[in-house]
């Protein structure tokens, strides 16, 4: 266990000036009395000493060219009283004012909370937003002590942060039964190129549940690069459901915009073949219970999910109410993204498609 330190006491001090000062004794022979260190006293005695005129800086001894006597003319000491009342000054004025004590920093980022920005987010888009105003700064670190902090527990703050896990869950999948997917193409023959997320086009899927006995899904999709979320409501789970709705939603796309996707080992990508002969895609699958090889859609979803919580059933959710709730989340800037947002990620990828061809190539080998 390391070394606890603790500031010398008034009354630690009042006995440095009585063995030291008046009794006469040693730095060491009086640091071993009061149970200190002697570098601890000899810097005290540094510190603490004294001079009468001290009181009153601007104070000059009146005649000081006559005899050299008198409290305002004495030679230095050291004083309990004084040198307590330094060190109280000294701790005083080393403490910085609280950054959230600002109303108008304070305003702006409670608005922030409520939409559901995550602290890095919000310490990102203050410097965007104001980037010559030192006074609208605040770490993300210094967020999420101000919002555990006790005079935020009633106003209930962490309602607002992104996830509320104590702990985080285990990386290492589990063992699992044989593929149930036909024409199934590991993860691992993907390009390695589509994991530096630099090239426009590679996408991730899944299906999120709604709860029983509702059988309503929601099919989304994410683009890699520009985190750009679509999603689609699904009457079930069923692999052709989950073709249609993927077919629908990048049959408009560019052919240069939807290279290929990764799914999960879900069954209702069973189905995927047919997906990639219409548009000329490639799908791959993901290895088995590592959820964190397709993180992007993971973190989406889980977005969704702020709005549709689980044991939520969709039967009476529609498609615009679906699109309204796509629409925030692709309007929320993200760190990974230099605190663009999704969206502006994705006009300016698709309006560099334009600008570099007009006439794209759209033929794909499918791989089996």
């Amino acid at each position: 266990m390391g070394t606890c330190y603790s500031h010398l006491s008034p009354d630690e001090r009042i006995r440095i000036e009585r063995l030291h000062c008046e009794q006469g004794l040693s730095v060491r022979e009086t640091a071993r009395l009061i149970g200190r260190d002697k570098a601890t006293v000899s810097r005290e005695l540094k510190r603490g000493l004294w001079f009468a005129s001290n009181e009153n800086g601007s104070y000059r001894p009146y005649r000081p060219r006559r005899l050299k006597t008198g409290p305002w003319t004495s030679m230095p000491f050291y004083s309990a009283l004084a040198a307590q009342r330094r060190a109280d000054l000294r701790r005083h004025e080393s403490r910085k004012p609280h950054r959230m004590d600002s109303d108008r920093l304070r305003s702006w980022v409670m608005d922030a909370l409520r939409r559901g920005w995550s602290p890095e987010l919000i310490e990102g888009r203050l410097k965007l937003e104001y980037p010559g105003d030192p006074a609208m700064r605040v770490s993300h670190e210094c967020l999420y002590q101000w919002i555990y902090a006790k005079p935020q527990r009633d106003l209930d703050l962490r309602q607002y942060l992104p996830r509320g896990r104590k702990h985080r869950g285990r990386r290492k999948g589990r063992k699992v039964r044989g593929p149930r997917i036909p024409m199934r193409v590991p993860i691992s023959q993907r390009p390695k190129t589509v994991d530096s997320r630099g090239q426009f086009g590679h996408w991730e899927s899944d299906t999120i549940v709604g709860a029983a006995p509702s059988r309503v899904c929601i099919d989304t999709q994410v683009e890699r690069k520009s985190r750009r979320l679509f999603a689609r409501l699904i009457p079930d789970k069923s692999a052709m459901a989950t073709a249609r709705a993927e077919y629908e939603i990048y049959r408009d796309l560019p052919p240069r915009a939807r290279i290929d996707r990764t799914w999960d080992n879900g069954t209702e990508a069973s189905c995927h073949q047919l997906v990639d002969e219409a548009l000329g895609m490639l799908t791959y699958f993901a290895d088995p219970y590592s959820s964190w090889q397709r993180g992007t859609n993971e973190n989406r979803n889980g977005r969704i999910r702020r709005y549709l919580p689980k044991k939520t059933p969709f039967d009476d959710l529609t498609q615009a109410e679906l699109d309204a709730i796509v629409k925030e989340i692709n309007d929320t800037p993200m760190k990974q993204l230099e605190y663009k947002t999704p969206n502006e990620a994705w006009d300016e990828e698709t309006s560099r498609l334009q600008s570099k061809t007009t006439n794209p190539s759209t033929s794909v080998a499918l791989t089996s």
